[in-house]
């Protein structure tokens, strides 16, 4: 399988229906190690452009991974920025906001995160958790001091158009967004959690929460629906990763911040001629 980032990407303004999209396709590789060996190559030339990002200095990299509970958003940033250079990279992950962040408005703590150009910043989670778990447990409107929340349609459109207008105005100032859904199914999340009981290396993973949370699997299918709807927009695009083949998402994911990075037509810094006389200068002096 050749892979086509425009397979997997949400088209501006398309009706999305999960249950339409797979969460497994017919794998890129064909055994183990020719996963490793495309992975391999996938990063050595992540690692290249990440240079080329950086003497450029005019554009930054966000990515955005959201999902499920255990489709694989920790492991997909470790193997696929895995031969990054950490003086360029920056991963935050988002979890219940601080007392703090509370009396902020909801997209405060994620912009005071956002990477400086030349740089590629990762969000583990993201404002989006504003349009999701908050949707499904609204409850937690209460804490946030919204204005006014009597009819709560209006407040996710509210927040739906705070950020699209937020990455268009991030887009027309260099920042580059990917935004992955990492679409797993119920049966292979249901199979992860064993794992993660089965395996002492893993039971600090799992949490009696995610159990409770697995409860509103219909709330947060029709929650990501709509956000991904209403988000994909053709400045900042949604992808939707089939997440149950954890190798084939490495590589989908890969291939993806790959071609995002080659659009951008970056070249290193061209020397003038007086800064050429200059390091002839220098190179004389180093050779004597």
């Amino acid at each position: 399988m050749k892979i086509n980032s425009k397979d997997f990407r949400v088209k501006p303004g398309e009706k999305v229906r999960l249950n339409k999209w797979p969460t497994v396709v017919k794998p890129v590789y064909k055994s183990k190690d020719q996963y490793k060996q495309i992975l391999c190559e996938h990063i050595k030339e992540l690692s290249s452009l990440q240079n080329l990002l950086y003497a450029y200095n005019r554009y930054s990299i966000l990515l955005i991974f959201q999902s499920m509970d255990a489709a694989g958003k920790d492991s997909s940033i470790k193997h696929v920025m895995s031969g990054i250079n950490p003086q360029g990279c920056q991963v935050f992950s988002f979890k219940h906001p601080s007392a703090n962040e509370l009396e902020h408005d909801f997209l405060w703590r994620e912009i005071r995160c956002l990477p400086e150009r030349g740089k590629i910043g990762i969000f583990n989670r993201s404002h989006y958790e504003e349009v999701l778990i908050v949707r499904v447990h609204p409850d937690i409107l209460d804490s946030e001091g919204v204005v006014d929340k009597s009819n709560n349609k209006d407040v996710w459109r509210g927040r739906y158009r705070s950020i699209v207008d937020l990455e268009n105005h991030l887009y027309r100032n260099g920042t580059r967004i990917i935004k992955f859904f990492l679409h797993i199914s119920k049966e292979e999340q249901r199979k992860r959690f064993l794992k993660r009981i089965d395996d002492p290396k893993k039971n600090w993973k799992f949490s009696t929460a995610d159990m409770a949370e697995r409860k509103f699997w219909k709330q947060y299918i029709k929650a990501y629906e709509d956000c991904l709807t209403a988000t994909s927009i053709p400045n900042s695009p949604w992808y939707v990763i089939p997440a149950d083949d954890k190798e084939n998402t490495h590589l989908i994911i890969s291939q993806i911040v790959l071609d995002t990075l080659k659009k951008l037509k970056m070249s290193y810094p061209k020397m003038d001629a007086k800064r050429m006389q200059e390091l002839k200068t220098i190179r004389k002096l180093l050779d004597t």
